[in-house]
């Protein structure tokens, strides 16, 4: 590393025993460094960076750095033309480009530049480029050398090994303390806490070495740490080609050969355990993917496509039996260093297809072992691209080398990674390979791991939307609508769910819940307790006995069943509210008569599932036109602050004027989006949200009858009904009612014991018919014969009704069914009202 003006050069010469810079083994050379500010400006330029690029220190500082330094790729908003992989052919002044480095500096970089000095002809540059952050105006630290110091780089001059730039990383380097040292005699402007700063963060990310083979690295300078092993190499080396004695010559290149086998080792387990770090980082199948592939380019090949099988995409659990030739594979990911779109469209990403049997590709699958082609030449790349029939692969992988490795969990083979190195490129060899399988095999855990994440998600989301219902926007005397939200967290499938249960008496008991937990457990739990709900809201049980019942239900059921739930009973011609709360959040009602809301004063009562606590129950009278909201905590609730906040910003968000329910349902979740989610990450929690507009039943709309218990009763029940329906303007429709009605009372009237049966019709959307009377025992549908005298009754119901039903009451029974009507004028109502 250059010196410091105390030293009076900034040249590093080399020490006693170090060869020449133009010795087999690279010396110390000298390098530039720079210092760059947020704006893309030079803020420190060293005596090396003056020697290298040309301008003296005074014209860089405060100068656009893209054009002093043609380093390609180090400043991020720089683009240069690719001469190939590695080189770039650069104009010494560079482009006129964005001084900003805006965020394409984050990670540390590394390459090679070539530029045309008048003096010196073309130099080739070696860089690195280091992100800086925190206190501090700069942000990147550029290092810079010429490779031309080095032996057998001038292609000019006969060949000789090329050499790769590269980053080693800090637990390599013994000398961490002289580096800290001495980098503020290097960066002389600078205070000692700022050099501190940046010395900390290269250290963190690697300093700069020179691979020269795929066995050795070395550093650019040994002030910044020769590894120990490479000196001892140098002087093995020296010896065995030096030496006269044929047995020390022997020994030492034995000693040699060791060594170097340790080297390749070690670098491939730093590689595989670096690359472990970075994949897996979430359960994401897609980010998974990326990530591996991301990892592999180009440090250890230049091209990386992945393949998985497409039930693993799909989520459809593990893959039965091994692949064929049929097997359907997908493109998932395709990663590489050559020019922008070059494998685009020849392998576009997302495609799906079958793989020939006579391939590199098949053997690898089939066998679930790696395939290695040192070099495909040729015709045997033309060979395997006649294997495909839509496009010609040839030009993208001949004189290429190849290493094809298999995805595996468990035995089974999930995909594979097809592995391309560039021609001029060292050629895979056996110690590649497994790499390559290693890396496979630690990608593969990871993606089976991804893989049963996604599918158990999928089986946990199709059994929710499984459960929730699929609710009518028009009930009786009421419109609703619903929002489903599923949490954004891990695990996010939770047992929120909303319910609306037609009961007797044209009423509607409106529901929402919410399950503690997240998971296939919860949304199994928000089923069952869903069910039970249902069930025993047929038997019409008024709201506090519900809950109550259901809470002895839950601790039947196991310790780990707790959940809240809201049952809300609506009379649309009563006009009331009876109301139970099991420690679900209050909901808000919204005055037609005013437009202001209020959050309802419940008593709170305690989840299901703890037991041992009452429920009580409230009636709250509501006018046409109000607007009930009832939701789950998730909408309202974040963690840290208080949920009040979270009412109060319900509550004036459902006041918010809106055209249709659906419209009020959205209002209410951008806004609460907005005011509690702010700069927190999002919603976390799954959200149900459960809007019902309480449009009431006119009394002129309902007709109801006292019957006495005679068999005479059933013809004045039906000239009751077609006068009705005659004052209703429903003619057409009395026939088919007078027949219903008919089969219904006499059936009231036969099982009867010593109260009135109570006839009544609703005039809604469609015509309700409700027959009571104190018999607890419900009809049933019977099937009957020519000679049975009894049960076709209801046979004639349920051909003729839209719907129909009988729900237990207090008193006995109610049989119902529902008759559709004409279009009217009172048929069609509008949805902003």
């Amino acid at each position: 590393m250059e010196r410091g003006p105390s030293h009076g050069d900034d040249m590093v010469s080399a020490a006693p025993g170090v060869p020449a810079p133009r010795d087999p083994e690279p010396g110390r050379i000298p390098l530039a460094v720079v210092v760059v500010d947020s704006r893309g400006l030079v803020s420190h330029w060293s005596r090396g960076a003056r020697r290298l690029f040309g301008p003296a220190r005074e014209e860089a500082v405060g100068a656009p750095a893209v054009d002093l330094m043609p380093v390609s790729g180090a400043l991020g908003s720089a683009e240069w033309h690719s001469t190939d992989g590695i080189d770039g052919a650069e104009d010494p002044h560079g482009p006129d480009l964005e001084s900003s480095l805006g965020g394409e500096t984050s990670f540390p970089r590394a390459g090679r530049a070539r530029t045309a000095d008048p003096e010196r002809g073309r130099v080739d540059i070696l860089w690195w480029a280091y992100p800086l952050v925190g206190p501090g105006d700069e942000r990147l630290l550029v290092l810079a050398a010429d490779a031309g110091q080095l032996h057998g780089e001038r292609e000019d001059e006969g060949g000789g090994e090329r050499f790769a730039p590269g980053f080693a990383l800090h637990t390599d380097f013994p000398g961490a303390h002289d580096l800290a040292r001495r980098l503020p005699e290097i960066l002389p402007s600078m205070s000692p806490q700022e050099s501190a700063r940046i010395v900390s963060q290269v250290l963190e990310l690697g300093y700069p070495v020179l691979e020269i083979s795929q066995q050795e690295r070395f550093p650019v300078t040994p002030d910044w740490g020769v590894p120990r092993r490479v000196e001892r190499r140098a002087r093995l080396l020296r010896t065995a080609s030096e030496t006269a004695d044929p047995q020390t010559a022997a020994a030492a290149a034995a000693e040699l050969e060791s060594d170097l086998e340790y080297a390749a080792v070690r670098e491939r387990l730093e590689f595989l355990n670096e690359v472990s770090g970075r994949i897996g980082s979430s359960l994401d199948l897609a980010r998974t993917i990326q990530e591996v592939s991301e990892a592999v380019v180009p440090r250890f090949t230049d091209v990386a496509g992945t393949y998985l099988r497409e039930q693993v995409i799909a989520g459809e659990g593990f893959p039965d039996g091994p692949p064929d030739a049929t097997t359907m594979w997908h493109r998932v990911a395709v990663e590489h260093n050559d020019e922008p779109g070059r494998w685009d469209d020849v392998v576009p990403v997302g495609e799906s297809m079958p793989f020939p049997a006579h391939t590199p590709f098949f053997q690898c699958m089939t066998t679930g072992e790696p395939v290695l082609i040192p070099r495909i030449s040729e015709e045997m790349g033309n060979r395997i691209a006649s294997q495909f029939e839509k496009r010609d692969i040839s030009p993208l992988i001949n004189l290429r080398s190849m290493l094809v490795v298999p995805l595996k969990a468990r035995n089974v083979v999930l995909g594979f990674m097809i592995l391309l190195r560039h021609p001029e490129r060292v050629e895979f060899n056996d110690m590649d390979r497994v790499t390559g399988a290693e890396l496979a095999a630690r990608a593969g855990l990871v993606l089976d791991n991804a893989r049963m994440y996604t599918y158990q998600e999928n089986v946990a989301e199709t059994l929710q939307d499984s459960m929730l219902p699929h609710i009518e926007p028009r009930m009786a005397g009421c419109d609703t609508a619903t929002r489903y939200l599923p949490g954004t967290r891990l695990g996010r499938v939770g047992g929120d769910w909303f319910d609306t249960i037609k009961l007797p008496g044209s009423r509607t008991a409106l529901v929402v819940g919410d399950v503690m937990g997240h998971g296939l457990n919860s949304a199994a739990m928000m089923g069952q307790l869903r069910t039970a709900v249902q069930t025993m809201a047929a038997i019409d049980m008024q709201p506090a006995q519900l809950l109550r019942s259901l809470d002895d239900l839950a601790q039947r059921l196991g310790d780990n069943y707790l959940a809240t739930c809201l049952y809300v009973v609506y009379d649309p011609i009563g006009s009331r509210l009876t109301i139970a709360n099991a420690g679900h959040i209050p909901p808000v009602i919204v005055r037609a008569a005013n437009g202001r809301s209020e959050l309802l004063d419940l008593p709170t009562g305690a989840p299901i599932g703890v037991g041992g606590v009452p429920f009580d129950a409230v009636t709250v009278p509501v006018s046409p036109g109000d607007r009930l909201v009832l939701c789950t905590d998730g909408l309202v609730e974040v963690r840290g602050e208080d949920i009040g906040v979270g009412l109060a910003a319900l509550a004036e968000s459902a006041a918010h004027p809106a055209a249709s329910m659906d419209e009020a349902c959205d209002t209410i979740i951008r806004a609460l989006a907005t005011t509690l989610n702010k700069g927190r990450g999002g919603r976390k929690d799954d959200v149900a949200l459960l809007m019902a507009r309480l449009n009431g039943i006119e009394r002129a709309d309902v007709a109801e009858w006292r019957l006495p218990i005679e068999a005479r009763e059933v013809s004045r029940a039906r000239l009751l009904v077609r006068a009705q329906l005659s004052r209703w303007g429903l003619e057409s429709a009395a026939d088919t009612a007078e027949l219903l009605v008919s089969e219904i009372v006499t059936n009231a009237v036969r099982h009867a014991h010593t109260e009135h049966v109570v006839l009544r019709l609703v005039r809604t959307d469609a015509l309700l018919c409700e027959v009571s009377d104190d018999d607890h025992s419900l009809p049933q549908l019977l099937s009957v014969g020519d000679e049975d005298q009894f049960g076709r009754g209801l046979r004639v119901v349920s051909r003729l009704a839209r719907e129909w039903g009988t729900s237990r009451t207090s008193t006995g029974k109610t049989v119902w069914f529902e008759q559709s009507l004409p279009q009217t004028r009172r048929g069609s109502r509008s949805d902003s009202r």
